[in-house]
Order: structure tokens, then sequence, then C-alpha cells
């Protein structure tokens, strides 16, 4: 099987190209090449930018893939393009969208991929619901051969997955915990979470490849472990050899000091997140996540500490950190 990644070499993307080349998978990465270190060996590089189709279409002149899977499609645009880039020359297309899609507030407890897609507090959420109706209605009215994928938070090795912690230098959180500096959790922090380690995923998407029966659904890639975000900053603290100094604070005030965290608090990581797999497990019937987030942050603390180059502090997410603290307390 010939497939293309459109990216490939992202914090979930690097687990599935992985997984994808020891399962004998002729794996083609199309991207600028800049994060070459993520590419696993037997990978073939196709350098370009997917944002310039004149040059893609150069690339990919002489080349045939069965599945296309695109990691960086964030807008309508992105996928319009690669509509045009593919019609008619593949048999699968996998978008990844978002589990934060789903209904914000969800009505009900346990979510499946029959849960309404709506969320007016996030517009990366909100565009990612506009690619997946564009997708369906290329489907439905051209044959468009789709199928949509919907992670929700999923880390790897390169990743330290916390509710607030900075998306660009990760070890942040880390290096607060050692200093004894106190961790900010939102709200009461029981609300119930679902963390997915990319090895894991890796093992769901792979294994709707190639298959036609995919064309045209949805399905979310999920483990099954539920935690509290209590136990899960617990759990990172852990893995750093510490016990985090966790301050509480409510969502609405850290959104009234810094309104740019509204879609990723209210949008998402405020609510609970209950994920019913069974669809999933119906067409990969061996799919089963099989790393604890015990083990699996733990492994990712130490690929930072065997790279120590990559152990670097955001001075940013510090002071929203300090700022929001302060102020919390000032108001008691």
């Amino acid at each position: 099987m010939k497939v293309l990644f459109i990216g490939g070499t992202g914090i979930i993307s690097e687990g599935v190209s992985k997984l994808a080349i020891e399962r004998g998978i002729d794996l083609y990465l199309l991207n600028r090449g800049q994060r070459n270190e993520f590419i696993p060996e037997g990978a073939k590089l196709l350098q370009g930018d997917i944002r310039n189709p004149e040059a893609v279409s150069k690339v990919i002149a002489n080349h045939e893939f069965d599945v296309v899977v695109d990691w960086i499609a964030f807008t309508p645009d992105h996928v319009s393009l690669d509509i045009d880039l593919f019609k008619n020359k593949i048999g699968q297309y996998i978008f990844i969208s978002s589990a934060s899609a789903y209904q914000k507030p969800s009505s009900h407890y346990l979510i499946t991929e029959s849960t309404p897609l709506s969320n007016p507090y996030w517009q990366y959420s909100r565009d990612k619901i506009a690619c997946e109706e564009l997708l369906i209605n290329e489907y439905r009215d051209n044959g468009f051969p789709i199928a949509i994928v919907r992670p929700s938070l999923t880390y790897g090795k390169t990743m330290i997955p916390a509710s607030l912690n900075s998306w660009a230098q990760p070890w942040s959180i880390i290096d607060r915990m050692r200093r004894g500096k106190k961790i900010i959790v939102q709200g009461d922090g029981t609300s119930l979470w679902t963390i997915t380690h990319n090895s894991d995923f890796a093992k769901g998407i792979i294994g709707l490849f190639g298959n036609p029966g995919t064309l045209g659904h949805a399905f979310h890639i999920t483990s099954d472990e539920v935690l509290t975000w209590n136990q899960i900053y617990e759990y990172i603290g852990k893995a750093a050899g510490v016990k985090p100094d966790i301050i509480h604070i409510p969502s609405d005030f850290i959104i009234h000091l810094y309104p740019d965290q509204l879609g990723t608090l209210i949008g998402d990581k405020s609510e609970s997140a209950i994920f019913d797999n069974s669809k999933i497990k119906r067409f990969v019937p061996d799919f089963v996540a099989t790393i604890p987030f015990t083990a699996g942050i733990k492994k990712s603390v130490q690929w930072f500490e065997a790279h120590p180059e990559r152990c670097t502090v955001d001075t940013e997410w510090e002071m929203f950190m300090d700022d929001t603290i302060a102020r919390y307390q000032k108001a008691f």
C-alpha cells in the first residue's frame, strides 16, 4: 500500500509514521523538510509546501497513492486545495479533524461520532467543522473518497500534555514543577479527560487505511482511560520526580484576565471528555490502547531529559502563570 502523509512529523503523526513503516507501508511524507529528525528510516521525503499547489502538483506528478492523510489542514481553503490536487487520483483521503469540534457544552456525558458538532467558543474547532462539512458535501456530490478522524488530546515523546502549558516549549511545566512553583489547574480539577499516546492512536488510524467501508464515515480514536485533571497533573509531577504544588483557579477567572484562553478552556478542556470507542473497534477489531498515562508521560519526560537542548522554558508562559496566580490570590 502506497500512502502519502501531508506533514507526518508532528506530535501525533510522527508516531503514526513510525508504525506505518514497521507494518511495511510504502510511506511518503510531503512537507518542507524542517523536522527531518522525526522522519523514520524507510519513509521517503517529498519536499514541498502544501500551501503552494503549483509546486506540489509537480512534486507528486509521477506518483499515485492508495491513501492520502492530511495532518496539517485547518481551514476550508486547505481542504479545497487537497480536493483539487487529489480528485480522481486516490482511493481514500483521511482528514484529521478534532474531537474539540463536538458539542460544547455536551448534552450527554458519553461522546460518540454522532454527537453534534458545535463549538461556539473556539475558532479552531469551528474551522475544523467547516472543513468536515465541505468534505462531506464533496463526498456526497462528487464521490471524493473521504474519511474523517477526530483525535482528542494526543501526545508523544515531544509533548508534555496539560490543560495549561506552553505548546511551543512543553518542558516549561516540568521545569516549573521542579522549582516548586505553583501550577494552575482549571476549576476544581475534577472534570474528566481522555489523553491518548500517539503510538496507540497510530494503531487505530492505520487500521482504517485502504478500507473502502470507511468512506463517508467519521471516527474518533482515543484511549479508554479516563482521568481527572488533578490525576493528570499528579502523574506529570510523579514522572518529573516531584509533587506538584497545585492551585485551582476558575476557568472564568483565567479567561477574564486572558481572553485568548476561552477556546482551549471553555471550548475544550474545562468540559469532561469521555469517548465511546465502539465504532473504531468495529472497523479495526484489534485496536486497543495499551499505554496508560503514567507510562506514557514517563517516556516523554525521559526523552526531554535525553535531549537537554529541548528543555527550554517559555518566559511568556511563565509570566502568564505568575500573573494569573498573583491576581487570583489578591482577589481573596
